[in-house]
């Protein structure tokens, strides 16, 4: 079963939920205009439960199978949230919101959602329940998991949860995915060295944080070259190296920040445990001090195997057999639909949004070609994973 007709004649309206979306972007839990409207609209739907609030901001709806909801329930998630980037698309309905665009194309993923749920409350050709998630904060502000923290997953008996995000590069109406670690634990890490400021030109009389710093910069990059099983990913990256405001002057103390990216839960300990050893043992070398700190921020995004062979199966009915890559390689990006995959089974999948600007980058824009081919991906997995009885 290739697209849904009903979807794709209802992709005009679609795309205008999308580009409303577009033109009003909120960033992390700010997304109280976005919400309200994900809330109307379901409304109008005639779901059978609207909750809001969860994670502060999301959006639950609830729609109900031909036999009344009795039986399985399956939770499908969407994300609201936008980025505080200044948009450089150009198109008329571009961000009206200075620093704010849509720039991972959450108002897609939204409108999507949304389009799939207007279709299953009007036929419910399925038995069971299904559970439409809206979720805020997935750009750092871990709103799946303040969703959790809300009972989303207790209120509600969610067996199974479903994921997916539109992916540039990838030919519109293509999926890809992987059974395991399909995105990375995102970690921060800080660490202030201190050692003694003087003269520049007197460096002897110091302990020189900035030499030290630079030391310290070189040997994290071992943990990857000589630490980490070869065929497991790593990567430490410091990204801000900050100290001094003088050219004369030796600071007192410099302060490094970075993250750490893994796909497997025994590296990302070894990392950390291996940061701090080499931090410290490095700035005693040279007699100064390090405060270290390591935030641990999302977990590996890992696919359960049932659930990812059950998504590949209906990637293949939309997109046809050879237009699903089941084996893409792991991202080093992070994903917060992690914390939802940590509590019950399911599958996060990515869809096609051809040849467009990258991921974050302020000419981006999510394609509306790819609209009916991700709504007709949830509709088919909700009528076969809850299939009726007659």
């Amino acid at each position: 079963m290739p697209i849904v007709n009903r979807l794709a004649d209802m992709s005009d309206e679609i795309t205008a939920w999308r580009r409303d979306f577009h033109e009003n972007p909120e960033i992390l839990y700010e997304t109280v205009r976005t919400g309200q409207k994900v809330a109307e609209l379901l409304e109008s739907f005639g779901v059978d439960e609207i909750a809001t609030g969860l994670g502060k901001t999301g959006v639950v709806g609830v729609i109900k199978g031909r036999n009344g909801g009795a039986g399985k329930t399956i939770g499908l998630r969407a994300d609201m949230d936008a980025l505080p980037i200044e948009e450089q698309t150009g198109k008329p309905y571009a961000s009206k919101i200075d620093g704010k665009m849509h720039a991972c194309g959450h108002d897609g993923h939204t409108a999507m959602l949304l389009g799939a749920a207007k279709y299953l409350a009007e036929t419910r050709n399925f038995d069971g329940t299904v559970i439409v998630i809206f979720q805020p904060a997935e750009e750092g502000g871990a709103g799946a998991k303040a969703m959790i923290d809300d009972g989303l997953m207790t209120r509600w008996p969610i067996e199974e949860v479903y994921g997916m995000h539109n992916f540039p590069g990838l030919p519109v109406g293509e999926f890809a995915i992987r059974k395991g670690g399909i995105m990375a634990a995102t970690d921060e890490f800080r660490i202030t060295i201190t050692g003694r400021g003087g003269h520049a030109a007197k460096p002897h009389e110091t302990i020189d944080p900035i030499v030290v710093g630079s030391q310290l910069v070189q040997a994290l990059q071992t943990i990857a070259s000589r630490n980490a099983d070869p065929l497991k990913s790593v990567v430490v990256s410091v990204t801000t190296f900050n100290g001094g405001n003088a050219f004369n002057v030796i600071p007192q103390e410099v302060v490094l920040r970075g993250t750490v990216r893994t796909l497997d839960a025994d590296v990302r300990d070894q990392a950390e445990e291996r940061m701090k050893a080499i931090t410290t043992s490095i700035c005693e070398a040279f007699g100064a001090t390090a405060d270290f700190h390591f935030r641990r921020g999302y977990p590996v995004t890992v696919n359960h195997d049932d659930q990812t062979d059950f998504a590949v199966g209906i990637a293949e009915e939309i997109a046809g057999v050879g237009k699903v890559n089941t084996n893409i390689d792991p991202m080093m990006g992070g994903e917060d639909f992690s914390y939802m995959l940590e509590e019950r089974p399911g599958a996060f999948i990515f869809v096609g949004n051809g040849d467009s600007a990258g991921l974050h980058h302020p000419q981006y824009d999510f394609n509306d070609e790819l609209i009916p081919v991700g709504c007709s991906y949830w509709v088919r997995l909700v009528e076969t994973a809850l299939p009726t009885a007659a």
